[in-house]
């Protein structure tokens, strides 16, 4: 039986409200965040920047090595442009001093002819007889090394990039896993499990990549932008003025498309958690999806969701794909109409041929950015949108902070737990527990019983304060559970589950869980205690047999007989055991109820049971109806009484026989 849970979850059990590890997926309609509108992009941009400060010594170099390159990057065609100019020169000097007129009669007879451009061009030149190859060569070596420089400096630069982007991501990751474990546990109730699977995970992958490939490129182009522009009016002004006009045309174009395809971006990430959450779900309950014969029905909703998955990626990827082609087009309309002013200038000799060679290259130096930067918004964008959604999952309300300092009177644990005025609900709306008043007495057995939704597990969850009343107070041996630290409560109680939780690890491994320096002696002594040796020894590698992630290498009752051997071997003062005999089979069952009773001596237990037939000896039975105790007593003074108790148990016992006979 289960109780009821917060609306947003969805009819799931309520034992795995108390599952710290692997279980059953929920599906995506749990609840969650999906479909919410994220954060605007700016801010999301800028706090992903603020989480590189503890690397920005790193993050200077990084800036200072990359200006540095981008300096030598954008001498180099100036230089070059001095090459160009000496073979012209060369050239056409070899033509006209060969004829034997010197550079100014030249000049002189193209005046006199009217060739006014041509005089001018050749006035601007300092002509040589031939090509001066030595000249040109020393040129070319000293470009050879600027862009020799600028490259180790560029690679040096990236070396230390790489640096700060994993660094930033390493403490992202640290970040979100400790976030998740300060995160209380209606926070996993309302979320999908596959879809904070894709937060920790794809999430975060996507974020690094953007920071790795955006940060690069766009430091680099902006720099190179910036060191071009310079150049571009230090040689010619009014065509600087000209490859200028492109900017706001690009600015634009990219603004356009950026909000067009921002919106999709978050969506496709919406959609990838979604489906995440389906396929894990699906996965995970594989058998039961066999069994009832859904496998069409999950191949259908695995379908719809990626083709919407599809739609999503497709519209973000065309719309932003848009970007390049149209930034590379307004790029070669920009060096069009530069190539031909620039002949013109030359032609009337207000510039070298070497200076419109350089610039035509900066132009080319100019849009490559501009088209690099567009492209990586693209990337930049749906880091943005990945980055959103972490935030939001650190963003979560955590668990109220633990006191400091553990109450004097809570260091010697008996086990008295003593219900005073409890009320709960997950769901204002829907009232759950409410005055429930209880005391459970040092080393007594208290069975807890019910029909669905009674309330049995949100009781011992509140005794684990996995979740806290909101109103009256829970006390372990007279003092308040709300004044003693999480994990000094928690591990004073050993709790077995219906729903069996092992991790890949040796059998072991697995029973010293609870209790990593317990020595081998008493790993075996719980082993034996709880049957868990008889069946070990028929492993090919006894203890050490490594289970696999889901434990299917063991059946469901030797998994359960695991976790029980984990809760006995931790020794708790308080002892939970929800219907953990359940997946095992009646001799093994009757066997365990021996080693049961042997665990629950001289400690308090709570027994949440679904047969009854299991509870006969408690101390004290409490029956459970709309999370208020309606009944309590032993097993025979319930019988008598004839209500609630005895309605449950002869709908166990005598109906079956009433059947069979008839």
């Amino acid at each position: 039986m289960s109780d009821t849970k917060p609306a947003a979850s969805g009819q799931m059990k309520e034992t795995e409200r108390v599952q710290s590890g692997p279980g059953p997926g929920r599906g995506p309609m749990g609840g969650g965040m999906i479909g919410q509108k994220a954060d605007t992009f700016w801010p999301s941009l800028k706090r992903l920047l603020a989480r590189l400060r503890p690397e920005r010594t790193k993050a200077y170099a990084v800036v200072v090595l990359t200006l540095l390159s981008v300096v030598c990057m954008a001498i180099g065609p100036k230089i070059l442009g001095r090459a160009t100019d000496l073979i012209f020169a060369g050239l056409i000097g070899r033509d006209v001093l060969g004829s034997g007129a010197t550079q100014e009669q030249a000049i002189e007879g193209l005046r006199a002819q009217g060739e006014t451009n041509q005089a001018d061009m050749l006035a601007s030149m300092k002509l040589t007889d031939g090509v001066d190859f030595s000249s040109v060569a020393d040129v070319l070596m000293l470009v050879l090394a600027v862009y020799v420089a600028g490259s180790l400096l560029a690679w040096l630069g990236g070396y230390l990039l790489n640096d700060v982007v994993q660094g930033t991501v390493l403490r992202m990751r640290s970040e979100v896993e400790d976030k998740v474990h300060r995160l209380p546990l209606g926070y996993f109730d309302k979320q999908p499990r596959g879809e904070l699977l894709s937060r920790v995970t794809n999430d975060i992958d996507n974020v690094s990549q953007t920071l790795q490939q955006t940060m690069s490129q766009l430091l680099n182009s902006l720099l190179t932008v910036i060191a071009v522009l310079v150049m571009m009016f230090y040689i010619s002004p009014l065509l600087a003025l000209v490859a200028l006009i492109s900017v706001p045309i690009s600015m634009f174009v990219t603004g356009a498309v950026m909000k067009r395809s921002q919106g999709m971006f978050i969506q496709q990430w919406r959609r990838t958690g979604t489906l995440n959450a389906h396929i894990e779900e699906t996965f995970s309950g594989h058998s039961i999806v066999k069994v009832f014969g859904r496998q069409a029905e999950s191949e259908r909703v695995f379908a719809e969701q990626n083709d919407e998955l599809y739609q999503a990626s497709y519209g973000a990827q065309f719309v932003s794909g848009l970007i390049m082609p149209i930034m590379m087009f307004v790029g070669n309309l920009n060096y069009v109409v530069i190539a031909v002013l620039g002949g013109l200038r030359v032609a009337s000799g207000t510039m070298s041929l070497g200076d419109v060679q350089a610039f035509i290259q900066y132009t080319r130096q100019f849009t490559q950015p501009l088209t690099q930067v567009a492209s990586m918004l693209n990337l930049l964008q749906s880091g943005v949108a990945s980055a959103e959604r972490v935030f939001e999952l650190l963003d979560a309300p955590e668990e109220p902070a633990d006191q400091q300092g553990l109450p004097a009177a809570a260091q010697d644990a008996h086990g008295e737990v003593r219900f005073e005025d409890v009320s709960f609900s997950y769901d204002p709306e829907h009232p759950l527990i409410q005055h429930l008043d209880l005391v459970a007495r040092p080393g007594s057995t208290v069975a807890i019983v019910g029909p669905t939704g009674a309330g049995k597990t949100t009781m011992v969850n509140l005794v684990m304060r996995f979740y806290d009343p909101q109103s009256g107070r829970i006390l372990i041996d007279g003092v308040d559970v709300a004044s003693i630290p999480r994990g000094v409560l928690r591990s004073r109680i050993g709790m077995v589950l219906q729903d069996t939780w092992l991790f890949a690890g040796t059998i072991r491994d697995n029973i010293a869980y609870g209790r990593p320096d317990a020595t081998e002696d008493q790993i075996l002594e719980a082993a034996r205690a709880t049957f868990v040796d008889r069946f070990v020894h028929s492993l090919p590698d006894g203890y050490d047999t490594v289970i696999d992630e889901d434990g299917s290498n063991l059946s469901a009752g030797e998994r359960q007989l695991v976790t029980i051997a984990r809760a006995f071997l931790s020794d708790p003062a308080l002892l939970i055991l929800d219907e953990a005999t359940s997946s095992v089979d009646t001799r093994t069952e009757l066997l365990l109820q021996q080693a049961m009773a042997a665990l629950r001596s001289d400690r308090t237990s709570f027994v949440i049971a679904h047969r009854l037939s299991t509870i006969r000896d408690a101390d004290l039975i409490l029956v459970m109806e709309d999370g208020s105790i309606v009944e309590q007593g032993s097993h025979e003074e319930l019988l008598e009484v004839g209500e609630a108790y005895a309605r449950l148990y002869q709908s166990q016992f005598e109906s079956p026989v009433e059947e069979a006979i008839v």
